[in-house]
């Protein structure tokens, strides 16, 4: 990251209110408003978005979003997140309202027809990138293959304020992977999560060895010859789906996005925040943004 340049946060919106949601429900108990509005997933995701504006002091931030589950990898591949429960109902009203609070700190809300948040966030940090510093705020380690000179991944850990941000020295440090291997893994070992096979039998540690290895799917697709009997039968019965899965697992930069800059600088408009917070029966949040509630 170079000093002295403007930094631009990009909040991976989906991943911080599922975790703000799961975090406080655990308990069993769910914060509402006097009317019965669920707001407990909102409050927690005020905490953990204004604690990282503290830490990492951005200029500039936008909050990206997933529009509805059908999108250009489910037309790819049907069953793609197909494993997913639905959202939990008191969380389903919370999506909209977290909104308008983003809209009334002057923060864009970022989304795209076809697309998920990530492919919003790899968009934006590629258009941005070169003018300024990019810092991407999530809990979803597919993000690493985004990381470069000027975009870090800040990857949220168990309780609030625990981070780790990814360079290109720590990640080659902690996982002896490049940014972009990180993709030829997963296309080899699937994700669960994201419910894609990759390569059947063959996991993350031997995906890891490969492509530490040989350095890419197609490097390891040229040496198919030395590998052992048993994953190169694995790897030739699933080429199809390797390629599909290292497809699937590829954030796309390049997005037809309208989000100016200027529109992402962080100006707080104090009177806008405090109604809106009023409004939420949320005043503690006002205080501990120094936001001034008249």
């Amino acid at each position: 990251m170079t000093s002295g340049r403007e930094t631009l946060l990009l909040v991976d919106g989906m991943a911080l209110m599922f975790r703000a949601y799961y975090a406080s429900a655990a308990s069993g108990y769910i914060r509402r408003t006097k009317a019965g509005l669920p707001t407990n997933a909102i409050y927690g995701f005020m905490r953990y978005f204004w604690d990282a504006v503290e830490k990492f002091s951005p200029t500039h931030v936008a909050c990206c979003w997933d529009l509805g589950s059908k999108t250009f990898r489910t037309e790819q591949f049907a069953a793609y997140k197909g494993n997913r429960s639905d959202a939990p109902d008191e969380l389903i009203p919370q999506f909209a309202v977290i909104r308008e609070v983003m809209d009334s700190l002057g923060i864009p809300n970022v989304s795209a027809p076809g697309y998920e948040a990530d492919d919003c966030i790899g968009t934006l940090a590629s258009i941005y990138c070169g003018d300024m510093n990019v810092l991407v705020l999530t809990g979803d380690h597919d993000m690493l293959q985004l990381v470069n000179e000027c975009t870090s991944v800040i990857i949220m850990k168990k309780g609030h304020g625990n981070y780790m941000v990814y360079t290109p020295e720590s990640l080659m440090e902690e996982r002896q992977l490049t940014p972009r291997q990180i993709i030829d893994v997963k296309g080899l070992m699937g994700d669960p999560s994201d419910n894609y096979p990759g390569v059947r039998g063959i996991g993350e540690k031997t995906a890891i060895k490969l492509v530490q290895e040989y350095h890419d799917v197609e490097g390891i697709l040229a040496n198919l010859d030395n590998l052992s009997k048993g994953v190169r039968t694995k790897i030739e019965t699933d080429l199809e789906m390797l390629h599909l899965s290292r497809e699937l697992a590829t954030i796309k930069c390049d997005v037809e996005l309208a989000c100016p800059i200027e529109d992402c600088l962080l100006e707080l408009n104090h009177a806008v925040i405090a109604s809106k917070f009023e409004e939420l029966e949320m005043k503690s949040i006002c205080s501990w943004m120094g936001v001034a509630i008249s």
